[in-house]
């Protein structure tokens, strides 16, 4: 059958990203612009928050691989400590404040956000050729602007990102959604990510072809874990898409 379609990991896959999200300067941050908001907290106590009402959510999930909902975390601590001065702000920034601490928070703990050497170059190469698709473990509070900041959101269509869902890779629904929206089936797409249990088991699943990239070498995994196709440098992708291609 041939291969009409190509899915991509973001982080680590298309991008090269660090981040730190227990980075004291980030709750810092937080808290000062908080306390313009009438709410009084120190940058421990906002990261605490933080991080335990995530935890409240991964608790009632019910999901097997679940993913918390950074925005809904944010708007949760402000219901939780507003003051009536903070209720007294206007409706539209209280709407907009829990996506504003949502990127302000990514923003500040992101230490590096590029794309992989020759990304672009290759992706303009496949998409005359493919349809190219987007399966990403994130947050679109992020996820979405850190495509835009890298220059690649424009070559995918659809992009389907976890936070969005309320699970997380390996869950094959997260592949069988993107598929769906290519209006492809498995046998018809090729998956590439950097991680053999969530990117390469989790595309194994639902039938489709996978190739792991490994800039920094292969670092082995169990059998059911093995990709169709092992990846160095986004130079050999295309040759890599031939050769499973030919296999069909």
């Amino acid at each position: 059958m041939e291969i009409r379609a190509l899915i991509f990991d973001v982080n680590g896959t298309l991008i090269d990203i660090e981040t730190d999200e227990r980075m004291e300067e980030t709750y810092r941050a937080i808290a000062h612009f908080l306390t313009y908001q009438g709410i009084a907290l120190r940058r421990g106590e906002v990261r605490d928050l933080y991080f335990q009402i995530m935890k409240e959510q991964f608790a009632v999930s019910g999901e097997v691989y679940p993913e918390f909902d950074a925005v809904a975390v944010w708007r949760e601590l402000l219901r939780r400590y507003a003051t009536d001065y903070t209720r007294s702000l206007h409706p539209d920034k209280l709407h907009q404040m829990p996506l504003f601490l949502a990127e302000m928070q990514r923003g500040i703990s992101r230490k590096r956000l590029v794309p992989y050497p020759q990304t672009h170059e290759i992706l303009a190469q496949l998409k005359t050729r493919y349809r190219l698709a987007v399966v990403s473990d994130a947050q679109s509070a992020y996820g979405l602007p850190e495509l835009r900041a890298a220059c690649l959101a424009d070559y995918f269509d659809p992009i389907v990102i976890s936070g969005d869902y309320g699970y997380r890779k390996p869950d094959p629904r997260l592949f069988q959604a993107a598929l769906t929206k290519l209006q492809v089936c498995p046998e018809e797409a090729i998956f590439i990510g950097n991680d053999r249990f969530r990117d390469t088991w989790g595309a194994r699943q639902v039938g489709m072809k996978t190739i792991l990239f490994c800039p920094q070498g292969n670092p082995g995994g169990p059998p059911e874990t093995e990709p169709h196709y092992i990846l160095y440098q986004y130079a050999d992708l295309p040759r890599a898409v031939e050769f499973l291609a030919a296999q069909q």
